[in-house]
């Protein structure tokens, strides 16, 4: 599946992040887009250890954007939000996604193949301010 809650919350939160003049707290944005804070806040810290966030400590601490929005590409947003790279199908390109184990013989992977890098493209094309 190309994107779960993880994405979404990740792009919800960047976009909260991005309207502010200050650091935003993984609690604020919980609370604010209805999230749960653990979830949440393991989605944060993948952002920050991509870049994608930098993370400051402290009393006013919280999360801001460490790029320019056309610096950050919806790919490696997902790839951090999810951990792994963005996969149109279960069945993929990706011999670890594929669920028979049989990519080399399967009679669609090269249709597969050829539709992922489509949309491997394309997120890695888009950008935040693309879509923000």
């Amino acid at each position: 599946m190309l994107l779960t809650r993880a994405s979404e919350y990740a792009l919800l939160s960047l976009d909260k992040i991005r309207k502010s003049d200050k650091p935003v707290g993984a609690e604020l944005l919980a609370n604010e887009l209805n999230i749960p804070k653990s979830f949440l806040a393991k989605i944060m810290q993948n952002l920050a250890k991509q870049g994608i966030l930098e993370s400051r400590k402290g009393a006013h601490g919280g999360f801001l954007l460490a790029k320019e929005l056309d610096d950050i590409t919806l790919y490696s947003v997902i790839m951090a939000a999810e951990g792994k790279p963005p996969s149109v199908l279960d069945c993929s390109q990706y011999m670890d996604s594929c669920p028979s184990g049989t990519i080399g013989t399967c009679s669609i992977s090269p249709f597969l193949h050829r539709f992922q890098t489509k949309i491997d493209n394309f997120l890695i094309d888009l950008t935040l301010k693309d879509i923000l």
